[in-house]
């Protein structure tokens, strides 16, 4: 699959690190699968991917204090 960004790199499956700000902390989740371009870097999450960061993002904000870092294996 050529990348959607650059349109010349191939999408390789990785995995990357996630960042996100909530209204009272940062979350951070380590090894999340994606699809990363070898030329540009540009980085796109499955749809079922995406959904499970939103799930943990949902369950995360009512738990969390400042800075929350988790493995995304572990919460699959």
């Amino acid at each position: 699959m050529k990348c959607l960004s650059c349109k010349y790199g191939d999408m390789k499956e990785a995995k990357t690190t996630y960042f996100a700000q909530l209204n009272h902390c940062y979350v951070i989740i380590e090894n999340v699968p994606c699809l990363k371009c070898d030329q540009c870097g540009d980085e796109f999450f499955a749809a079922s991917v995406a959904e499970k960061i939103d799930s943990i993002l949902d369950s995360l904000e009512k738990i969390a204090s400042k800075i929350f870092i988790m493995d995304y294996t572990t919460a699959a």
